[in-house]
């Protein structure tokens, strides 16, 4: 059995699909459904249990799983209950990293670029603990996830004991179906694709640096198909440990991601540019772009799909239709 934490969520419920689709029907899923319809994420797959947060400890013990993928967390750049990010994002984590030790299971999880800050780091996935202390990030979730790689790479300076494999994954910009739950959380592209198909114009913001265009600040923008796929290799690939980002390596503007919306759909593009408030102009990114050689030295050669084709699939398969779910 494999046990998805998060699954439920976004980027866990395209994982719990590609497991079904390639055969895999013993999957456990660990998450809270709530009210939000977020259950529709996982209305189309077959799942061996469904299991509460609060009850995993009991449903672990005694248990035999063939691997962990932690994707469970409160994502939310925005979350300020320091407590409750710190219990589910860190010593939630924390335990599930002593579980798969000691019962030998591989461990699979999400880390964030959030962990980067305002990038003045770079975007480097060293796995060190002197490069993860020296990472400043700017809000509490991204502070939780650096907390738990710095306590995974403590342990693994020292020779501690760890999984037979441990991955963490520092997931850049990602969109795609089922994101729809975020609220304010899901890409731009979501919120603004009724607009989109309506022929109505998309707002952005103005850019208030110099020597950059309205709507030309950047982000690595990569489509959720395309971190599943690094998922389902390294359960593939059990020799393989590390931090690794997952990005496609280039930067695309928020101005090219709306365009190709439009495109997808025949329509000319309608933009508009608003003034960025200015509570956020200090601290807002201008760009980021995950630095992906590492993956690509550790044999991962699966490729990034192009903005464009993505965004063409997203829309033409997903968003245009009535029923928007995978």
């Amino acid at each position: 059995m494999l046990l998805v934490t998060g699954g439920a969520g976004f980027i866990g419920s395209n994982v719990v699909a590609a497991l079904n689709d390639a055969g895999r029907s013993d999957v456990a899923v660990c998450d809270v459904l709530g009210h939000d319809g977020k259950w529709r994420n996982l209305a189309k797959r077959q799942l061996a249990d469904v299991v509460p947060p609060a009850e995993l400890a009991d449903w672990l013990g005694g248990r035999r799983l063939e691997a962990v993928i932690h994707l469970g967390a409160i994502s939310e750049t925005t979350a300020t209950d320091g407590d409750l990010v710190i219990e589910t994002n860190f010593r939630l984590s924390m335990r599930l990293l002593d579980w798969c030790t000691a019962n030998a299971v591989p461990l699979i999880y999400a880390s964030s670029a959030a962990t980067y800050g305002n990038g003045a780091q770079g975007f480097d996935d060293d796995g060190s603990v002197g490069a993860l202390k020296r990472l400043r990030p700017m809000n509490l979730y991204g502070w939780s996830k650096n907390l738990f790689d710095l306590a995974v790479a403590e342990r693994a300076a020292r020779g501690e004991k760890l999984p037979p494999q441990w991955a963490g994954l520092k997931f850049f910009n990602v969109f795609g179906p089922n994101e729809y739950h975020k609220g304010t959380m899901m890409s731009v592209l979501a919120r603004r694709f009724d607009d989109i198909r309506a022929g109505r114009p998309v707002t952005l913001f103005k850019s208030h640096r110099e020597g950059i265009e309205d709507g030309d600040q950047r982000r690595d923008f990569i489509y959720v198909d395309d971190v599943v796929r690094v998922m389902m290799w390294l359960l593939a690939t059990p020799a393989v440990s590390g931090l690794f980002n997952v990005g496609t390596g280039t930067a695309r503007s928020f101005k090219d991601l709306i365009s190709s919306a439009y495109a997808a759909l025949g329509l000319p593009p309608r933009i508009e540019y608003v003034d960025m408030p200015e509570q956020i102009r200090d601290s807002y990114q201008y760009f980021t772009q995950g630095d992906v050689d590492r993956l690509r030295r550790a044999g991962y050669n699966g490729g990034f799909t192009a903005l464009e084709d993505a965004v063409a699939t997203y829309v033409t398969d997903f968003l245009d239709r009535a029923d928007r779910f995978r």
